[in-house]
């Protein structure tokens, strides 16, 4: 009885574990289990990142073949550092820092130790690799630049980073991601699926084959293509223009809500945070404050509008019916507020809504704006009225683009002057700045160009954005297609439109048509304040402009933003007026404008010293 009672308990016991390996084995398991297991090794494919073209399929981010050396810190033999490190090309504190970091982050799991090895030290190393144990070499993909623009849009890619790491399990140490722009906002896609070998090791800790005979194993997924909305020809141009300038440009395409170019200036060549030397050449990027090549302008930039924004206030003033396109006002080669004289440039007498836009009369839209105000009871309500108008055409906030970045620019409200003032202590007269664009609004490149689009559109627009088509499916986030109309109706934005045409025709930008192509457009000069040492200055004005063209049939709507750059038509306009005509005739036919704009610089503008000490040019003051 005994003996059969103890064989019963044997045989229980082993049909325990017999079964809790089963359901271990069968029910249990997972993939990830592998890595806690000493005797199997896990070895990483890396994917192609997907290629990005243009709208015309003009290719502009491929790949190139580069080789990481990686290190699985338990297997590392005793070794001639001073040897290996001279091989590798760096100094033996830097070869310590690393092993310490590869340790800590796991001693069995592989590392890179230098990435982004050339194709060249590829080759003297593969050979003297087997002599150090634990080290192997990785060959994987970089960028590789059809192009020397679009830095601020396409972004870059760098190894990940220990939040990053510690956040997001798909990532592995060494592993690339992109930090910005396209490379950022299209991670996912772009990055494609990395493949995974796991190669089992006997007891001697020597490799003797796939584990599973390759059952676990998976390959490599490429990464997906993408067509982005830029014109790659444009941008470049764009770019070249820049030359010597700071500032911001974006051109869309109305009936789309494309961006055909958005340039920031000054820029860099993306070519240069690839490889080995990427951190460095980022450093003296990001470390350069006066011209600040990392930061866009065309997005982050938030200067007063300037003239632009009148057109806006005449929407409004005919939405809200209190003008009417032959409606007069008398400019006094300025506007009173009070006992103060504001001035005017547009040379005074009568204006009505055609000429006050041609000429871009301060006195005309002064008076609209204290119009608009007049028509309610209070202050608030028109406070709110003229808020909610303005924001229907995307300014002051953010526009929803699939740009990892961005400024919101500004639309005051009456909590704003509340709190500023008090409340119930202002009134039109008190923010009459905001009529021609200056005061406290605040507005984007990418805004203006936007607002421009709408008013292309006859009242709508689609949010801005920069991706085409994604893989093969052609398809994109619905938000991209579906239009936002503003609260202005269509039939009042003929004589706007008619005002705006006649600034090329007979305005403040004759000098710069370009034949054969019908444009509407406003130029703009924005007084430049900046602090020094707490004490208020003034520099040479920003020259702004925007334009949409053919006016009839438009399919470019664009906005140009240069710092110091004097009048709106001075360089803004003759910037705008060249990218209008490459874009739509593909050539340029005033070559000795195009000249003139390519050699010439405003350097001598942002280097005014003052106390021995350079301006700080992008420190606005509303």
């Amino acid at each position: 009885m005994k003996k059969l009672l103890l064989s019963s308990v044997i045989v229980l016991i082993g049909f325990t574990f017999i079964g809790r390996l089963s359901y271990l084995q069968l029910f249990r398991f997972s993939p990830d289990q592998i890595l806690d297991d000493p005797a199997i090794k896990k070895i990483y494919d890396y994917p192609e990142r997907g290629y990005i073209y243009d709208r015309n399929g003009e290719l502009m981010v491929g790949n190139q073949p580069a080789y990481d050396v990686m290190v699985i810190p338990r297997e590392v033999k005793p070794l001639d550092t001073l040897e290996f490190c001279g091989l590798l090309g760096i100094e033996k504190t830097v070869f310590t820092d690393r092993m310490q970091k590869a340790r800590t982050y796991s001693p069995r799991l592989p590392s890179v130790l230098v990435p982004q090895l050339s194709k060249e030290d590829y080759a003297k190393l593969q050979e003297k690799m087997r002599h150090y144990a634990g080290f192997y070499i990785q060959k994987r993909s970089l960028r590789y630049y059809a192009t020397n623009s679009a830095a601020n849009v396409l972004g870059y890619i760098s190894e990940v980073n220990e939040w990053e790491l510690k956040n997001n399990p798909n990532y592995v140490a060494g592993e690339l991601k992109g930090h910005t722009g396209i490379e950022k906002q299209y991670e996912e896609v772009l990055r494609g699926r990395k493949g995974v070998k796991h190669i089992q090791k006997d007891r001697f800790n020597r490799d003797i084959g796939p584990y599973k005979s390759g059952k676990l194993d998976t390959l490599p997924e490429q990464g997906k293509e993408i067509h982005i909305t830029l014109d790659k020809k444009l941008q470049e141009y764009g770019e070249r223009l820049m030359h010597g300038k700071h500032g911001g440009i974006v051109a869309i395409e109305p009936k789309s809500g494309e961006i055909l170019a958005m340039i920031s200036g000054p820029t860099y060549n993306p070519a240069l945070l690839v490889g080995r030397q990427r951190s460095k050449n980022y450093s003296k990027l990001h470390y350069d404050t006066i011209s600040k090549p990392t930061w866009d302008r065309s997005i982050l930039a938030q200067p007063s509008p300037g003239s632009p924004f009148k057109t806006l206030n005449a929407l409004v003033g005919l939405q809200e019916g209190v003008i009417d396109e032959d409606t007069k006002v008398r400019c006094y080669h300025g506007f009173y507020v009070g006992n103060t004289l504001r001035g005017c440039h547009c040379g005074g007498g009568v204006r009505n809504m055609n000429s006050g836009i041609q000429q871009s009369c301060n006195a005309y839209f002064a008076g609209v704006f204290r119009k608009i105000y007049d028509k309610y009871r209070t202050t608030d309500e028109a406070m709110d009225a003229w808020e909610k108008h303005m924001k229907s055409f995307g300014l002051g906030n953010f526009l929803g683009t699939d740009l990892p970045t961005g400024a919101p620019g500004r639309i005051p409200d009456k909590s704003y002057y509340d709190k500023w003032y008090g409340d119930g202590r202002w009134a039109a007269s008190t923010i009459i700045s905001n009529s021609i664009g200056q005061g406290e609004i605040a507005a984007t490149p990418l805004q203006l160009a936007n607002m421009t689009a709408a008013i292309a559109n006859r009242g709508y627009f689609y949010t801005p954005h920069v991706i085409k088509s994604i893989g093969n499916s052609g398809s994109i986030d619905p938000k991209f297609t579906e239009p936002h109309y503003t609260t202005i109706e269509r039939k009042h934005f003929e004589p706007v439109i008619k005002g705006m045409a006649n600034v090329y025709k007979y305005g403040t930008a004759r000098w710069i048509q370009i034949p054969g192509v019908e444009i509407a457009g406003k130029t703009g000069t924005v007084e430049n304040f900046i602090r020094v040492d707490g004490q208020r200055m003034q520099l040479t004005d920003h020259s702004v402009f925007v334009a949409f063209a053919p006016v009839e049939n438009p399919q470019i709507a664009i906005a140009v933003y240069i710092e110091n750059g004097y009048y709106g038509a001075r360089y803004a306009g003759h910037i705008a007026s060249l990218l209008i005509e490459k874009y739509i005739k593909g050539e340029i036919t005033r070559k000795d404008l195009e000249k003139r704009m390519l050699e010439k610089t405003l350097e001598h503008e942002y280097a005014k010293p003052y106390s021995g000490e350079p301006f700080k040019i992008n420190e606005y003051v509303w």
